[in-house]
């Protein structure tokens, strides 16, 4: 009798994890604020410029400029640090596609390396080696939450001149060395998208410890103004990024209670790890000890499918669902393999943009095993589940390891 559910088994979970997202009623008294003061757009209103210092002390930023989006965020980023037209930025190639188009966006070149298979993020040696004449600036992510190597990244940066503009769109208060990420590099970025461990639907900041930065990041959102300026004098190219008040109310809530979750999420992260390093075939991410927070919006590990009957990551993935445990291969291309980069299709209506690079070229090893074979998501809200529902997880992969026989047809 065949024990795995995927074959007719009884699943180790019927139940879901919890929902996402997590409101109360703290979100409705501050919205109905909003609306009923008549503020509801920022240009008027405190509620937005309130969240920017709460969230900027968070970090230990001096400056935050809250955005319409976490991918406009990363554009007006890059334009406030001066990274020139043309050149050249340098980012991961296993990452969420708003880190390139924004490099595309303000008209420069995104440069593909590959990441780290034991921490998913840039790998800073191939960074060196991607450098050239026209390199200005380097853009890294904080995957799922955990933070790169930013001893390394910011070495190489200072050493070759290179702008740093953190994407930290996932890594809400993680910590590198006791300092809070995001405002390390030039500038950061941050996104409240519906996904995400703070949200509001969909927003963004900017954090910065940079003055200049700060300065035309408020001009570029703000339709070009200056702060010295008469209303209706546009000194700066720009256009109407701005959050509304309404947004900033939602997270302000949100804000409140991110303590309390993000503990949940990172007991849960840590026993996750813990439990699963002993299954043969599931590789987890490794410990350093410089990382102080994680921000925990992913877990991710990798699959090993010699140790699974050499079934395929799909066969598994499937076996794992039907037990009740949702999970996800997460991104399923390269970055440079995506057909937009593929045909350099940046131009209106997805016209072809000559550009003097060769996208097909590009062959990052490590990124490409994750998306084709071995990477593994559990969503943030997963690991707001109580320990039972963690060693359901556990229980589930350990039971698919001990009937990895079932898994071929």
């Amino acid at each position: 009798m065949a024990s795995l559910a995927v074959r007719g088994g009884r699943p180790i979970r019927t139940e879901p994890f919890p929902v996402w997202p997590v409101w109360g009623d703290e979100e409705i008294d501050n919205l109905t604020q909003v609306i009923k003061g008549g503020q509801w757009g920022r240009l008027k209103g405190t509620v937005t410029s309130d969240f920017e210092r709460r969230f900027a002390d968070l970090h230990q930023a001096k400056h935050g400029i809250c955005i319409n989006s976490g991918t406009t965020a990363l554009q007006i980023a890059l334009i406030a640090a001066d990274v020139a037209t043309g050149s050249e930025v340098i980012c991961p190639a296993y990452t969420f596609i708003a880190t390139a188009s924004a490099i595309v966006d303000i008209g420069c070149v995104p440069i593909f390396v590959d990441v780290q298979p034991d921490t998913f993020n840039i790998d800073p040696r191939q960074i060196e080696a991607a450098i050239t004449e026209r390199t200005t600036a380097i853009m890294p992510v904080h995957f799922a939450g955990r933070p790169f190597d930013l001893d390394a990244v910011m070495e190489i940066a200072t050493k070759r001149r290179l702008k740093v503009v953190e994407d930290a769109a996932q890594a809400w208060g993680a910590a590198w060395r006791d300092r809070p990420v995001g405002a390390i590099g030039d500038a950061g970025c941050f996104s409240f998208q519906s996904s995400k461990n703070i949200t509001c639907g969909e927003g963004g900041i900017i954090l910065t410890n940079d003055d200049q930065v700060a300065k035309f990041a408020k001009a570029h959102h703000n339709c070009g103004r200056s702060e010295v300026g008469q209303w209706y004098e546009h000194y700066y190219y720009g256009g109407n990024y701005r959050m509304t008040e309404l947004q900033a109310a939602v997270l302000h809530a949100q804000l409140n209670r991110y303590e309390e979750l993000h503990r949940i999420r990172l007991e849960n992260l840590d026993y996750l790890n813990q439990e699963l390093a002993q299954i043969p075939g599931i590789t987890i991410c490794s410990p350093d000890d410089r990382i102080t927070n994680h921000a925990c919006h992913l877990f991710v590990f990798r699959y090993i499918k010699s140790h699974f009957a050499d079934a395929p990551r799909a066969t598994f993935l499937d076996a794992l669902r039907k037990e009740g445990i949702p999970a996800s291969p997460g991104y399923s291309l390269p970055l440079y393999q995506q057909p937009v980069f593929r045909e350099k299709s940046f131009g209106p209506r997805g016209r072809k943009v000559d550009l003097d690079i060769d996208y097909s070229k590009f062959h990052c090893p490590v990124t490409e095993k994750l998306c084709f074979e071995e990477a593994i998501w559990f969503t943030q809200n997963m690991l707001l589940g109580t320990k039972e529902d963690m060693d359901q997880i556990i229980a589930a992969i350990e039971k698919i390891s001990k009937h990895a026989d079932e898994l071929s047809d």
